[in-house]
């Protein structure tokens, strides 16, 4: 089911200025978030439009969650985090998505719940971009999760 109010559906613009998709995965689809705050940050939105994950189906549920734990593997091997944080909000975009937040001791947020708008919002180069998704996708290729995925 597709949701033509929803960025993660349309796939427009509001989502290309918040994020920028690194690869499909085995029920979702793994993004950069561009604020770059806590380095690593990532979401998975999951393929289809549900808004809670309670609503998947048990082995969506089973692929999705591993989604989710393959990507922080990865994150933890590149960035050596002293904690990695997930949220799953939906309040203002109900498609179901999870946040993947890398996080360092004396850092901002470090000790609270992440925010989604900090203070100050760390923005990338595109180069910058470019090579943190490179530098994402060979760790997902060397821990066998991309396999062919693209």
């Amino acid at each position: 089911m597709e949701n033509r109010d929803c960025f993660y559906c349309s796939k427009d613009q509001a989502l290309e200025s918040l994020m920028i998709e690194i690869t499909k995965l085995n029920v979702s689809t793994l993004y950069l978030n561009k604020d770059q705050t806590h380095k690593g940050r990532c979401i998975i939105a999951f393929d289809r439009h549900v808004r809670e994950l309670f609503q998947l189906k048990q082995e969506e549920r089973y692929y999705f969650i591993e989604d989710i734990s393959n990507v922080a593997k990865v994150l933890d091997q590149l960035f050596h985090p002293d904690k990695i944080n997930f949220a799953i909000y939906g309040d203002l975009v109900s498609h179901l998505h999870i946040h993947v937040v890398p996080k360092v001791k004396d850092s901002p947020e470090w000790g609270e719940a992440f925010v989604n708008s900090p203070k100050s919002k760390k923005y990338l180069s595109q180069k910058n971009y470019d090579d943190l998704i490179h530098e994402i996708k060979i760790g997902l290729k060397q821990g066998g999760i991309l396999n062919g995925l693209t």
